[in-house]
């Protein structure tokens, strides 16, 4: 064989496993989100089987508890593709520094990799390569074992306000809900405590779901909750309360709101999923207005104090939302969340691209 051959295959192979490893300490290790095109991948390639088979069970639960291995599946298959493309790498490295054939190559690169043992090297720089190999599969075992423990304590601290939603909102979690049952117990002015409490769950899954982003597909474990479905209800109980309820300022509300849509908007911009950072009060959103109207008479006849301007109510509300409608609704079919009130149940037929493209996407300020 050519020099050269070994040479550009050698190159080859010590690109592959250098991209490989690069990848891999980015998705694990590197504590801020780094989107990582061989994660992507792994995640596109394994979620098509789940997408396909999801479409044709109609029944929720049954749906839901398919996808609900979806998030698993997806980060156990990750490391199976680092493992690959380093065997595959190796066996290009070592018929580079002479090994017999290929498949000696390759055997040679599995049991190095492995720590199988069950060939030997026949020169000093097969040697190195062997070690180097066996390394590195210890090294990305290591990785997955750090990286679990993580992932489900993350997941566990979402899903425990999710699930005490539950009790607030009704399952599936409504906004209109948990202000009508707050307004028949007299708790609509005594919601301090709840704004804080989302406000640091928002800040939570903003930097979890970026740094680990397996989470945004991991599920809830009744069918009818979903993280995002939760996020929605929380967000429009804030934007209805400080829209069209003739309550004493709550900031906290007002903060909250704008702690959830800016952690849905970088999960969003992590995910490609695209938006307008920049969005006007009287831009569209997927709430129509007899939706409106039809919520406010189920307040009022529940007993909140309602304000006596609708109109100016609906704009106001219409100006809260329109800050993250469009993210929410994309992240409802990013994670084909359950049917739920004003997010989900609304998301294909409402979602659409930024509604002034020309507009540099930026940061949320």
């Amino acid at each position: 064989m050519d020099a050269g051959e070994h040479i550009v295959a050698g190159m080859a192979g010590v690109g592959l496993i250098v991209w490989t490893l690069v990848s891999a300490l980015a998705t694990v290790v590197v504590p801020r989100g780094i989107p990582v095109r061989l994660t992507r991948w792994a995640f596109a390639a394994t979620l098509v089987p789940f997408e396909l088979a999801a479409r044709r069970i109609g029944d929720l639960r049954r749906r839901e508890t398919l996808l609900a291995a979806y998030g698993p599946t997806a980060l156990l298959t990750l490391p199976m593709c680092w493992l690959v493309l380093v065997i595959g790498g190796g066996t290009l490295v070592g018929w580079a520094v002479g090994v017999s054939s290929w498949r000696t190559a390759f055997t040679e690169s599995g049991s190095s990799l492995f720590t199988l043992g069950f060939t030997a090297p026949r020169s000093l720089p097969q040697t190195i390569v062997d070690f180097a190999e066996a390394g590195l599969g210890l090294g990305l075992v290591a990785l997955l074992i750090s990286y679990l423990p993580s992932t489900y304590a993350s997941y566990s601290r979402r899903e425990l306000l999710v699930t005490g939603l539950e009790t607030q909102a009704g399952s599936p979690p409504s906004g209109v809900a948990l202000l009508d049952r707050l307004a028949r117990i007299g708790g609509l002015e005594r919601l301090t405590d709840f704004w804080e409490e989302w406000t640091r769950w928002f800040a939570d899954i903003e930097e979890t779901h970026v740094s680990t982003p397996s989470l945004v597909f991991f599920r809830s474990p009744q069918a009818e909750r979903s993280w995002v479905t939760a996020a929605g209800a929380v967000l429009d109980a804030a934007s209805l309360l400080l829209s069209s309820l003739d309550l004493e300022r709550q900031p906290q509300a007002a903060l909250c709101v704008r702690s959830g849509f800016i952690a849905l908007r970088r999960i969003a911009e992590f995910n490609e999923i695209p938006f307008d950072p920049d969005p006007r009060p009287t831009d569209p959103v997927s709430i129509t207005r007899s939706e409106f109207d039809a919520a406010w008479q189920r307040l009022a006849a529940a007993g909140a104090p309602m304000r006596p301007e609708r109109e100016l109510a609906w704009a106001s509300f219409r100006g809260w939302r329109v800050n993250y409608d469009s993210v929410l609704l994309g992240l409802a079919i990013l994670t084909m969340a359950p049917p739920s009130p004003w997010s989900s149940d609304r998301a294909l037929r409402a979602f659409r691209p930024p509604l002034n493209p020309q507009r540099r996407r930026r940061r949320p300020r």
